[in-house]
């Protein structure tokens, strides 16, 4: 793989540095974030390391927002030291594909870099550009979410989510499944990350509408589904 560390602190970056090299990966290190601006955009990178806290000049978390607004489409691992379930949702949602928590085992970043990389590429729907169900409407050209002619306030991953659910709706998706294919895990980080956003999804789909759209299937996972006469809520 081609990656891009952006890592200020030395003793990690060596670490890295060593590891990665070690397992055949082609590497290029910035410290900086005006460093990591003039490296980012200049490779097709097949993923980027990037650290959550840079003492010199940048957040990585701003740093990432600002790189995917202008259309950075390489799978961005954070690396970072806050670990709370609120810090991995708020990463995720400016736009990393995966968060790994320092102190890390470099075993467990090299199995989330190579799940990364073994992604599958969007399925083709170049015809399709909008999702329907019921009274919703998602956009997918807009990245915009209506239900009853109503405005849906999205997060990117919460986006994607509710893109995975429409278009599998009417069927139940597990919990491994929501993992893979949307945020590119192929094993469980047991971060209650999904349990976070559903929650959110839920919230913003439901709060205000007499008809439940997103229903949990207990011990299995979940539904997207209109059923007008269901008595049962949202599970």
């Amino acid at each position: 793989m081609q990656i891009l560390l952006i890592e200020d602190d030395p003793e990690t970056r060596d670490y890295l540095l060593r590891g990665l090299g070690e397992q055949g990966h082609r590497v290029e290190w910035a410290e900086t974030a005006a460093d990591a601006e003039a490296l980012a955009f200049d490779t097709p990178w097949d993923a980027i390391v990037l650290d959550r806290m840079l003492r010199a000049d940048a957040d990585g978390l701003k740093l990432l927002s600002q790189w995917r607004g202008r259309g950075l489409r390489a799978p961005v691992l954070i690396l970072s030291a806050l670990g709370s379930v609120d810090e991995r949702v708020r990463g995720l949602d400016v736009g990393a594909d995966d968060y790994l928590t320092k102190p890390f085992a470099f075993s467990e970043l090299m199995a989330r870099l190579e799940a990364l990389h073994r992604r599958p590429p969007a399925e083709n729907h170049a015809n399709e550009t909008r999702l329907h169900l019921g009274d919703l409407t998602l956009d997918l050209l807009a990245r915009t979410a209506h239900r009853d002619g109503k405005r849906i306030e999205l997060q990117r991953r919460e986006f994607q989510l509710l893109e995975y659910l429409l278009r599998n709706a009417g069927r139940t998706v597990t919990r491994t499944m929501l993992l893979e294919r949307v945020w590119g895990y192929h094993f469980d980080p047991q971060s209650g990350v999904i349990d976070v956003h559903i929650s959110r999804l839920r919230r913003k789909l439901d709060k205000d509408f007499p008809v439940p759209l997103l229903h949990t299937v207990r011990h299995v996972g979940y539904r997207l589904a209109y059923e007008p006469d269901d008595s049962n809520g949202g599970g």
